[in-house]
């Protein structure tokens, strides 16, 4: 278990990670992590629930694991950036659930810039994890690595592609290094998030807020 940076309610979501919604796909980065002694594989918080959710948020997951040991959009000021924008367009959180490009981290290093067969080697994990989400049909691809994940994906020509008539939608990571230098550039990328997940909301018959 890494460290819990939150006290009784982090060590509570820990205990967590194997209720009912959240057990299969928890139990897969187990099966993940075993495939490589050593590393750590984070976990999908059990505020998301697989059989509701309808849209992934697939990060590229460069830099270090979060030290309350689930999958987040990168260090606490992009987790709040995400949730503002998952806020502002109503996209609750059972409705969304996020992987990551390469699964695996070896404790206390950060992940650099993902190669290629780092990305290449994500894509089976990623199959796996997608075909336990069966009402996703829609991932928003957040940085350069996730995209390119996105497209083996799409080459792939899996039926659950055509089956689910899936999208995939390109965005800025939300980690500080690839965000902006500026205020103005910052708030260009929670614009265009905010876009895409409205339009993965629609096209996956959530409902929209004032809509």
């Amino acid at each position: 278990m890494q460290s819990l940076d939150n006290g009784t309610q982090s060590e509570e979501l820990w205990n967590r990670r194997y209720d009912d919604n959240v057990a299969e796909v928890n139990q897969l980065c187990d099966s993940l992590k075993a495939l490589k002694p050593g590393t750590e594989v984070p976990y999908v918080d059990p505020m998301h629930d697989v059989g509701e959710t309808r849209i992934v948020s697939l990060f590229s997951n460069i830099g270090t694991a979060h030290p309350s040991g689930f999958i987040t959009a990168g260090d606490d000021d992009a987790v709040a950036r995400l949730l503002g924008v998952h806020w502002q367009v109503g996209l609750r959180p059972e409705y969304v659930m996020p992987w990551n490009t390469y699964p695996w981290y070896v404790p206390g290093e950060p992940n650099g810039k993902l190669t290629k067969e780092q990305i290449q080697e994500g894509l089976k994990p990623l199959l796996r994890f997608l075909a336990l989400v069966p009402r996703a049909s829609a991932i928003v691809a957040h940085g350069t690595e996730a995209q390119r994940l996105c497209a083996a994906f799409l080459k792939t020509e899996n039926r659950m592609i055509y089956r689910r008539s899936f999208k995939i939608y390109k965005a800025r990571s939300v980690d500080g290094r690839a965000f902006g230098a500026t205020a103005e550039r910052q708030e260009e990328g929670l614009a265009a998030m905010r876009i895409a997940y409205k339009d993965a909301m629609a096209r996956t018959g959530l409902a929209i807020p004032g809509n």
